[in-house]
């Protein structure tokens, strides 16, 4: 049978509806899909529930203009309404989750920053009550001159002025307690007893408490907090004609300020 031109142009047309009714078809395919996430997404129901509406109503009428003949660009108008309410719908939630974190985390912020302020509070509390009993156990007193710290001569080789491994311990805990308490300062004190030359003895003594102080400093400890003093053989706390009172002599102290930073007079 010969095709006429009549005939050509039907099939031309029933093709080209055809096409029309495929690209209409994946446009509703593929607005139903992201209907259906959103819908179903509780987040995005309570962030954006009109934009949520909006979407269901472009889809109901992108159907029923597909259900029967009508403009095909008019389903994949309303199509195309609808799957964009629902990307609108999920960006409006994932916006509303976003701040709704973000004021969580201020207020975690808030409250760590307040815990952190207590817990110094704390801290200094407990540290000055700590620091009070590490005082006795470093055979630290209050003296006429202010609390003294006394670092005897086991800390040093004899001779030297570097500091064993062993005094680390002790170090630290005067550290702690000088980054809670900012406004304090030290006088580091270096003696000798009375054995060897007066004027090595002089140097010996300062060397060591510099020692002490450039620990400090290297831990932290602004060096404008630390005085630095060597004394010799002068100042002895026993008499020097026994080994446990030469030991006794022997020794480092480090004079705290009160918590204004004031210091007695120099010896």
């Amino acid at each position: 049978m010969r095709m006429t031109p009549s005939h050509a142009l039907l099939l031309f047309c029933v093709l080209l509806t055809g096409c029309a009714s495929q690209q209409g078809r994946l446009a509703l395919d593929e607005a139903t899909a992201s209907f259906q996430q959103v819908k179903e997404d509780t987040d995005v129901l309570r962030s954006a529930p009109k934009d949520v509406i909006r979407a269901g109503e472009s889809l109901a009428r992108a159907e029923r203009l597909s259900s029967y003949w009508g403009s095909e660009d008019d389903v994949i108008h309303y199509a195309y309404l609808s799957q964009r309410y629902s990307q609108i719908a999920r960006q409006h939630s994932e916006l509303n989750l976003n701040q709704e974190r973000l004021a969580r985390l201020d207020l975690q912020r808030e409250r760590l920053q307040l815990a952190l302020r207590e817990a110094k509070l704390l801290g200094a509390q407990q540290q000055g009550q700590w620091m009070e009993e590490q005082m006795v156990s470093l055979a630290a007193s209050e003296t006429d001159r202010g609390l003294v710290m006394t670092l005897g001569d086991v800390l040093f080789d004899a001779g030297r002025s570097e500091l064993k491994a062993s005094a680390s311990r002790t170090i630290l805990k005067l550290v702690q307690f000088l980054q809670i308490n900012p406004r304090r300062t030290v006088r580091i004190e270096g003696y000798t007893d009375n054995r060897g030359d007066a004027t090595e003895n002089l140097e010996l003594s300062r060397a060591r408490a510099q020692a002490v102080a450039d620990v400090l400093k290297d831990l932290g400890i602004d060096g404008k907090r630390l005085d630095v003093k060597g004394y010799g053989e002068a100042h002895p706390l026993a008499e020097n004609a026994s080994a446990k009172g030469r030991a006794q002599n022997r020794r480092v102290e480090i004079l705290i300020s009160d918590e204004q930073g004031h210091l007695s007079a120099d010896r």
